[in-house]
């Protein structure tokens, strides 16, 4: 396999990164929240939890190394939801619009699946995580069920237009 100097390949989740999955997860979560019950669920399960619910996990490779990671997770079948969760990308590979592939892989693969919209948690502190939501076509919505304490701010992207 050809592999260019700096070029970020996106990739479909594979057994072997099940360990990256979470390490980078809880590395970006412990550095701005604490670890809650949903975290663990997610990040200790997640072909149980995400993928054999019809779910999704990319990774984002650069130089061949795992360096983000972010999942699309089944919410409803009627009308066809996701959440787009537990993104996360290395300290040393941000700022490489790493972030934006992965999210962007995500809503690309949700409009293919004919999901009528995807939704994300978050929390106002990360100021460039919700930036790139937006970039992406995210709109703010009311917070409502927020699934995890640090969450207050809910965004939306209609797929249906």
């Amino acid at each position: 396999m050809n592999e260019i100097k700096n070029e970020v390949q996106i990739i479909a989740y594979e057994p072997q990164y099940k360990v990256a999955f979470k390490t980078l997860n809880v590395e970006w979560i412990k550095t701005f929240f604490v670890m809650e019950e949903g975290d663990y669920k997610l990040l200790d399960n997640p072909e149980e939890k995400i993928l054999n619910k019809g779910g999704h996990i990319v990774f984002a490779l650069l130089d061949g190394e795992v360096v983000g990671t972010c999942a699309l997770v089944k919410a409803n079948d009627e009308p066809l939801t996701f959440e787009l969760s537990k993104m996360a990308v290395s300290p040393e590979a941000q700022g490489k619009k790493i972030g934006y592939l992965l999210g962007n892989a995500l809503v690309e693969k949700a409009k293919e699946l004919k999901a009528e919209k995807i939704f994300l948690e978050t929390n106002s502190i990360l100021v460039p995580a919700i930036k790139l939501y937006e970039k992406l076509g995210f709109k703010h919505i009311p917070v409502t069920n927020a699934g995890y304490d640090r969450v207050d701010v809910q965004m939306e992207l209609d797929l249906k237009n």
